[in-house]
């Protein structure tokens, strides 16, 4: 499928979704328009695989009575089910009975049949609890189909649930869909969806062209990035993942098989899932990756609990978009905590270099990370000024990039991307001022492919540029007492024009002889009529 046809499918089914979910809050609608796409999916993938498996057995044809050639087949084979199923959940790892497959649900909704909703209950419950795989446990837990919101009655919920399965389903008709066109619409869809919920967005998404940056950043070379794109990274850190398209995006740049594993952490329950999710329907296997629902802060991942240093792991590249200056509790234990120990604590009113030095470390030590954060962790004081200063006397900040204001949902106030690695080569660090470079939108402002690629360069080439970027010292940085805010070192104030003062103090003088001479002749006529002079 061409990328015009996959923007046409997003497009598509964003309309569908829009015209459906009525009053309900976008928030709540998005939830089940992407599970219903994710059902899709799964069906799609596991038919394939069913075929594969049955090889000539598999139902070529089928008739009114069933929905889907699989259904068929269960019909004629009851003896071997049971057997089927057990090779499905080793090579796909996961089950769904024909009566729960996409196809039948759709042709239920397509005849207003009356048990819909109660087969979609079941059917969401059955694959959730009948796979082989932890990561479909609990995926669609927060799919309420029993919601008031879709209506009061258990009459008045299936119609709705019918109405909006039969309009998805047209609408994907009208395309060929494979799992990489679906999971696209799916990030199209979140897109979307962030653009319609405000401050919430920033639960679960970051805007595309700043997603870019950061996973271009962290795949280049460590200790060389102008060398180009490093050739394998054997793991890979989201702390904060929200729908998880940043670590897709790390993914796309280094392909399918680029990438030992995938790991994400998301605290938000709901956000989690749709991570899962998306993680699935861009064709990645369960045993590819690897999320964890849990609170970053208090580190309740035991995988990162680990305290034998030669089995804690470690990841060659940790890419973020935490919440910005999140409120949090520092306690005495968390004091001690090996994460924070070196370092200290970052202040309870923000949270935002705590979560730094939680992905720091986990770095590897000739890994990269990259985050996102607001300004304020450039310049402020107390305990954040004595966080800074460490790392920037040990040598670990290598670059900051400052970002134009109102890039994103959530917010309108400017970011900046902060680069760290424990082994860098250059002494100085990367200022990169690209606050003026963007393109105006309605709502939000806009990074054009341009303006990624000039940043991105920059960085890959430390490249220094009037008004955009430059190297400085750690003694300038020193003399600054820190300070990083970016406007110190390069300004983008365009260079005020010269004045040439002897030609200014001629063209003046001239001017004045104009202007005594103009007032001489002026006094004749004056005289001429016995009229007062002009001084």
């Amino acid at each position: 499928m061409t990328e015009l046809e996959k923007q046409k499918l997003g497009k598509t089914l964003w309309a569908i979704a829009d015209q459906l979910r009525g009053s309900m809050n976008a928030d709540d609608f998005r939830d089940y328009m992407l599970a219903f796409l994710f059902l899709r999916y799964l069906s799609d993938n596991y038919e394939a695989a069913a075929k594969k498996e049955l090889g000539p057995d598999y139902p070529q044809q089928i008739d009114g009575s069933v929905s889907t050639p699989l259904q068929r087949w269960y019909e004629s084979n009851l003896d071997d089910v049971s057997e089927f199923e057990k090779q499905m959940r080793r090579k796909v790892h996961y089950v769904i009975e024909p009566q729960y497959l996409w196809g039948n649900i759709a042709e239920m909704a397509r005849t207003q049949d009356a048990e819909m909703l109660s087969i979609l209950q079941a059917g969401f419950k059955y694959i959730e609890e009948e796979s082989f795989a932890s990561t479909f446990r609990g995926l669609f837990s927060e799919i309420n189909l029993a919601s008031d919101k879709l209506g009061r009655t258990y009459a008045e919920r299936n119609a709705r649930l019918c109405k909006i399965v039969k309009e998805i389903a047209d609408g994907l008709k009208q395309f060929s869909t494979d799992s990489d066109t679906l999971g696209d619409a799916y990030e199209y869809l979140i897109g979307q969806f962030a653009a319609g919920s405000g401050k919430k967005a920033g639960e679960f998404y970051t805007p595309q062209p700043i997603s870019s940056i950061l996973s271009t950043i962290v795949t280049l070379d460590s200790q060389e990035p102008a060398t180009g794109r490093r050739s394998h990274l054997d793991s890979v850190l989201d702390f904060a993942c929200g729908s998880g398209s940043l670590l897709l995006n790390v993914r796309r740049l280094m392909g399918p098989h680029g990438i030992g594993k995938i790991h994400g952490q998301e605290k938000n329950i709901t956000t989690y899932n749709l991570a899962r999710m998306n993680m699935l329907l861009h064709g990645m296997k369960d045993s590819e990756f690897e999320i964890f629902h849990g609170d970053t802060l208090l580190n309740e991942w035991d995988m990162l609990r680990e305290t034998n240093p030669a089995r804690m792991p470690k990841f060659d590249a940790v890419v973020a978009n935490p919440p910005f200056s999140y409120r949090w509790e520092p306690s005495e234990a968390l004091g001690e905590d090996t994460r924070f120990k070196n370092h200290g604590l970052a202040p309870k009113s923000a949270a935002d270099f705590a979560f730094l030095l939680h992905g720091f470390h986990f770095l590897k030590q000739d890994g990269v990370m990259a985050i996102i954060l607001p300004h304020g962790v450039l310049f402020r004081g107390g305990a954040e000024a004595r966080i800074r200063t460490k790392l920037l006397n040990d040598g670990h900040i290598d670059t900051v990039i400052g970002l134009p204001a109102n890039l994103f949902f959530s917010t309108g106030i400017p970011v900046c991307i902060l680069v760290l690695k424990k082994c860098k080569k250059p002494d100085d660090v990367l200022f990169i001022n690209a606050t003026e470079h963007f393109e105006k939108g309605k709502r939000q402002n806009q990074l054009l492919p341009a303006h990624i690629d000039k940043v991105i360069d920059t960085y890959q080439h430390r490249k220094e540029e009037a008004r955009y970027s430059r190297r400085v010292g750690m003694e300038e940085i020193e003399k600054n007492d820190f300070n990083l805010n970016i406007s110190r070192y390069v300004s983008t104030a365009g260079a005020e024009e010269e004045i040439d003062l002897k030609g200014a103090h001629e063209k003046l003088l001239s001017i004045d002889q104009t202007i005594r001479k103009a007032t001489k002749k002026h006094n004749e006529f004056l005289s001429a009529l016995g009229l007062p002079l002009l001084p």
